[in-house]
């Protein structure tokens, strides 16, 4: 066999970068042993700076080389090392008794402390917070993904002096393309070039994911090895998270063959896995000083950030159609007399989900295809060799079939990629969706096929010494699947499971039954999760307004999240049955208005209103009200609202709503999303009518809910009449405060409306015990206190409060029918999610 037959790239992915026993010579290491401090590892060149041959300081403290200040300080950094694992920084610390200063980097290598020291470069411009903040702004303000890229990598290169400077995109295969670059005039472009997984080999990548920046100021410079090279363990140092680890030679090799000199690189991360690099590239020795290196990784950290939000909003118009159609195709399915049929006669809706050309289903044995797909036998094979050969319990996705089934060739033209997901716990029944072949031209920075070379370790990969364009025509592979795809057929998978399990035989036995109960809840539990926390997500990204500032914003969202709390609270005060439109009115008029309420006044009938119905129009009067009281009506004293309700012949709820007594009335110039709420939701969701007029008087509107969600009521009733609330800034508030909550978003929450209200003794307790330390130790004002703390209860804690005269009232997202101790029946109720008004009524009924 040939040196070229047994190599592959892993070959490269066995070389051992972070053992190499040495580091690169702008500055040294020491190693020290904990907790007294003695020297056990120390790079041959400390001499250079301390002035001590490396073999004296072996087996010896370090107070003998550093002064006691230097170590106290590196032990305070020990603790910040030992909690987060990660490395912390010292700049310009004086070491010993001259007048030079160092910058330190501190970690742990297993049970040493690995100290490393550079000289420090006097720089008075870097102010890492403020130049990165400076950054920030500049690159924040692009909305395309490759300008944002284009516009970082020239801040990255102004801040840093490399002589290049690009963004390096990871592919599903761990090739790389730029996507962006900046460089010096004259420079060869690198734009646009592809680079092959083995340029940058795994254990790099894993390298990158730990260390968000590593440098190398020129390769040419002679490393400094560590002594004793290997510890009484046997083994060399791990300098995984050595900011001066040498660098390997076949790496030194490849940046030679491109003529680079120096070189650094800045990660990119999205959900802690590597996305992509800042490369920088210098054709001369270039030394950035630690603390440029630190704001350089502080960009990369905030670029990484931006970067993932500016993706998920790219992905959010896709997943949110795939959700609609999602929720369609499950009401349609459960209606099938048996799962094999819920499944096949809803097969072109099932691949509406998601991009796909088309979808294969093998279930019970039954094969059904749709749209490109291979033959049947094709097909039957493929699933053969998936039961065989794809061993995983959730969905499985590849853009090139062939690379593992070699028999896809014949058919690649049609189905290159598939994504798989089975339906059953055994590995029985699958539902496969298929992408066609997309064949692409890729421009290669040379040839990818590296030459094998046989050396001391055997035959291995060696870089490339032309990096020329080297165009490669790609065949047999699809669109890879994104992360969007995949979590879109996560949650499709996880409700055909649902549906499978509704309609499963229900002759089996007891045992059997109980199962897919428990199946069958946690599945619809993690259904309606997903569906609240993507409404709750929809409704932030729609709210959007880059006019708003970031507490109008919190406001407007928190007012429209409260409004459909309400809503919720009238549906499941009566078992999520009808709920009285009247009691929708008085609700939001009373939230909204507090004293004033009565300045919106409902005459005609009254109806019930299906939960579907009254949950869309609840949202559709509290922008109405929100908009009069900022621009119509009821920012005039004067100026009043009149719901005119009538019943048609058909059964239809017709609502006319009519401002008088407030300004002139103009259409406004830009629609946002709230006009969006108003104008659309009723038609949308109900199949209704809504009508919006600006007439000079006031705004006039109609809105029409179908019969099949309208109750008639025995009688109209009067125009209402809220109760008026106190407004917040009225009420009289305690200035000392207990509040019980177990979870810490909430109790944080919980305290910063409380001191907008203006208390100022907070304390907070997560259980019983803790809440009667505390009242132990000082008796407070008032209390507010979650009735479920996970494994408890707080009615311990409010017999005590009763027994020291305290007020307080109960938060809670139980309804009013929740049963409660008869001694505490009466205590003021406070419904979750609370709002500042909420709060601020309960506080305001104290004795």
């Amino acid at each position: 066999m040939t040196a070229s037959a047994s190599v592959d790239l892993t070959n490269c992915d066995r070389e051992p970068i972070h053992l190499l026993g040495a580091i690169q010579p702008f500055g040294f290491l020491l190693a020290v042993s904990t907790p007294d401090w003695f020297v056990q590892r120390v790079s041959n060149n400390v001499g250079e700076w301390l002035k001590v041959a490396p073999a004296e300081m072996l087996g010896r403290s370090l107070f003998n080389f550093m002064n006691a200040e230097a170590i106290h300080t590196l032990r305070n950094q020990l603790h910040i090392v030992n909690m987060t694992g990660t490395t912390a920084r010292l700049f310009g610390i004086h070491i010993d008794d001259s007048q030079r200063r160092f910058d330190l980097a501190i970690h742990m290598s297993e049970a040493l402390v690995v100290i490393e020291c550079e000289p420090s470069v006097p720089d008075s411009s870097v102010n890492a917070s403020a130049l990165v903040r400076g950054m920030m702004n500049r690159v924040q303000a692009m909305r395309d993904p490759r300008t944002l890229s284009r516009v970082a990598a020239r801040e990255l290169r102004a801040l840093t002096g490399f002589d290049r400077v690009m963004v390096y995109r990871f592919a599903h295969d761990d090739s790389g393309e730029v996507i962006a670059e900046s460089a010096n005039p004259g420079i060869d472009s690198f734009l646009g070039l592809h680079y092959p997984a083995s340029d940058i080999p795994r254990q790099a990548r894993i390298l990158y994911e730990r260390n968000w920046l590593r440098i190398i100021p020129d390769i040419e410079a002679t490393p400094a090895p560590i002594q004793p090279s290997h510890g009484s363990d046997g083994k060399p140092l791990d300098l995984s998270q050595s900011v001066l680890r040498s660098v390997s030679p076949i790496h030194i090799e490849y940046l030679r063959n491109m003529g680079v000199r120096a070189s650094m690189s800045v990660s990119i991360l999205r959900e802690g896995r590597l996305w992509g690099l800042f490369a920088c590239h210098h054709y001369g020795p270039l030394h950035v000083s630690f603390e440029r290196r630190t704001a350089a990784e502080l960009f990369g950290q905030m670029f990484s950030l931006l970067m993932e939000n500016r993706e998920r909003e790219a992905e959010s118009g896709y997943e949110t159609r795939a959700r609609e159609l999602h929720d369609r195709l499950v009401l349609n399915m459960v209606s099938a007399e048996n799962r094999t049929d819920s499944i096949v006669t809803h097969l072109d809706d099932i691949g509406d989900q998601l991009a796909c050309d088309g979808i294969g289903l093998s279930l019970e044995g039954e094969v059904t295809l749709n749209g490109m797909t291979p033959d049947r036998q094709q097909f039957a094979e493929l699933i053969e060799h998936i039961r065989a050969s794809v061993a995983t319990s959730g969905n499985y996705a590849t853009n090139e079939i062939r690379a593992t089934h070699p028999a896809a060739a014949e058919f690649q033209e049609l189905a290159a990629g598939m994504l798989v997901m089975p339906l059953s716990r055994l590995p029985r029944d699958y539902l496969v969706f298929f992408r066609r072949e997309v064949a692409r031209t890729v421009n290669w920075a040379g040839d990818p096929h590296k030459p094998v070379t046989v050396g001391p370790l055997g035959a291995r990969l060696t870089p490339r010494k032309s990096f020329e364009l080297w165009r490669e025509t790609v065949t047999g592979q699809s669109v890879p699947w994104s992360p969007a795809d995949r979590r879109i057929a996560d949650g499709l998978r996880v409700s055909l499971l649902e549906v499978i399990l509704r309609l499963s035989d229900q002759t089996e036995d007891e045992r059997r039954r109980a199962m897919q109960r428990q199946d069958l809840l946690i599945a619809e539990l993690n259904h309606r999760v997903r569906n609240i926390l993507g409404l709750i997500r929809g409704l932030i990204n729609q709210s959007q307004d880059p006019n708003l500032t970031t507490v109008q914003f919190t406001e407007l969202v928190g007012a429209r999240i409260q409004a459909m709390a309400r809503a919720h609270d009238l549906i499941t005060a009566d078992h999520w049955g009808p709920a009285l439109f009247s009691a929708l009115i008085e609700s939001e008029a009373g939230a909204y208005l507090n004293g004033g309420a009565n300045r919106v006044q409902l005459l005609g009938p009254d109806a019930r209103l299906q939960p579907q119905a009254f949950s869309a129009l609840a949202l559709v009067m509290h922008e109405m009200l929100t908009n009069s009281a900022k621009y119509g009506a009821l920012t005039d004293r004067r100026g009043s609202v009149t719901l005119d309700t009538k019943l048609d012949a058909s059964g239809n709820f017709i609502i006319d709503w009519r401002e008088r007594g407030g300004p002139p009335v103009q259409a406004p110039k830009r629609r946002g999303f709230g006009s969006t709420v108003i104008e659309r939701t009723i038609p949308y969701e109900l199949k209704g009518e809504t009508r919006v007029d600006f007439e000079l008087s006031g705004v006039h509107a109609c809105f029409l809910i179908p019969a099949i969600y309208v109750h008639r009521v025995d009688q109209s009733t009067a125009p209402v009449e809220a109760a008026p609330t106190p407004a917040p800034e009225l009420v009289a508030m305690p200035s000392d405060i207990l509040v019980v909550e177990d979870n810490l978003i909430i109790a944080l929450d919980a305290e910063d409306v409380l001191r907008k209200l203006g208390v100022r003794e907070i304390r907070t307790a997560s259980n019983v015990s803790a809440a009667l330390a505390l009242l132990a130790e000082r008796v407070p004002e008032f209390a507010l206190l979650d009735v479920n703390l996970g494994v408890e209860t707080s009615f311990e804690a409010a017999a005590r409060l009763v027994a020291l005269g305290v007020p307080f009232a109960f938060m809670t997202g139980y309804g009013e029918s929740a049963s409660f101790p008869a001694e505490f029946a009466q205590i003021p109720r406070i419904r979750k999610p609370f709002s500042q008004q909420s709060l601020a009524t309960a506080l305001g009924k104290q004795p």
